[in-house]
């Protein structure tokens, strides 16, 4: 059976700088992070970001951007464990 691919509702990019800043758009939901790693939702799945002394520098689930600071060291994506909606900082601040 063939599964039509979902094209997300918003465009999703994810840009890398130096090595010590990324800047991703089509953000759902940011489900954790620390220093080492962030856990997040796009409008592609899952993804992790790991690296040292990350700091999210800017967060607009408004307009689905983030930007982090730090020494990145590897992006994942996981189209597997892809939570609901409604997850994560999202429920903190409601």
């Amino acid at each position: 059976m063939n599964q039509a691919i979902q094209q997300p509702t918003r465009p999703h990019g994810v840009t890398i700088t130096d090595r010590t800043r990324v800047t991703i758009t089509g953000i759902d939901d940011v489900d954790s992070f620390n220093e080492e790693m962030i856990v997040l939702n796009t409008v592609c799945g899952a993804m992790t970001i790991a690296g040292t002394s990350l700091n999210v520098t800017k967060l607009s689930l408004d307009d689905g951007s983030l930007i982090i600071d730090g020494r990145i060291t590897a992006i994942e994506y996981d189209d597997r464990s892809r939570p609901a909606k409604g997850s994560g900082i999202s429920r903190l601040f409601k």
